[in-house]
């Protein structure tokens, strides 16, 4: 039954090691089948839903430079890889529920998914399948982040909701510090200046060019995608300009 909804089109992102569970590594099948229940449930509610989903529960290159010696290009493309497993895995759990999806890599991998073209991505949001894409920019040295602005910007989003462990964007660590403080909502100048490592600069520079509005929440926490989605004021909203919720 289709539901009052805040936006018609997003573009949910998430990271890879959300889908790990509590460990935050390989693939958690319970964690994978609710996310993707809530995900056929917004869709069900006629909103248009294209997914970008980070691969660190299998790789994580930036660290494999560091702690393995493996050159960054190379480490980068591995990452992207490990992409694509999740968005296999997550379109698996998807189609167990009846969701039609596809997806589509940043970089040619016919044998398993369709690489990305523009046109055709919007042709299917149109025909009412969830879009996975897979892969990040296909280009060393940007962040699964990042792919999830262009992305967003390329499909006519209106907001990219951010899924991750934590309930929104603090002002240092919630992790290890337990008097962190939780915004309620920033702009992307504020959060750009404060150095939050929820998202990387150059995405939320990307998403401040293109005017497309950033929230971050726990995604971790069952129904937490559909109160966003039916526009609860839940995690951080970060926009180009001071506004109410």
């Amino acid at each position: 039954m289709v539901q009052p909804t805040r936006w018609r089109r997003i573009l949910l992102k998430m990271s890879g090691e959300v889908l790990g569970g509590e460990k935050g590594i390989g693939l958690d099948d319970q964690v994978m089948t609710r996310i993707a229940q809530e995900i056929k449930q917004v869709h069900d509610w006629g909103v248009d839903i294209g997914i970008v989903v980070g691969g660190g529960n299998f790789f994580r290159g930036v660290e494999a430079t560091v702690e393995r010696g493996i050159d960054r290009v190379t480490a980068d493309y591995m990452g992207m890889l490990a992409t694509i497993m999740n968005a296999l895995a997550l379109q698996n759990a998807l189609e167990r529920l009846g969701a039609e999806t596809r997806v589509m890599s940043a970089f040619e991998v016919r044998a398993v998914c369709e690489p990305f073209i523009h046109r055709r991505a919007l042709r299917h949001l149109e025909k009412g399948r969830i879009v996975i894409f897979a892969a990040g920019t296909g280009h060393p040295f940007f962040s699964t982040d990042t792919a999830a602005v262009l992305r967003a910007a390329q499909i006519g989003a209106e907001v990219i909701l951010k899924g991750t462990d934590v309930d929104g964007v603090y002002d240092s660590d919630p992790h290890l510090n337990t008097n962190a403080r939780l915004f309620d909502r920033l702009t992307f100048a504020e959060a750009i200046e404060l150095g939050v490592r929820v998202m990387d600069t150059t995405a939320f520079s990307l998403s401040w060019e293109r005017n497309i509005p950033i929230v971050v929440f726990n995604i971790t926490v069952p129904d937490n995608l559909l109160r966003v989605v039916q526009g609860e004021p839940i995690g951080t909203l970060v926009t180009a300009s001071a506004e109410t919720r």
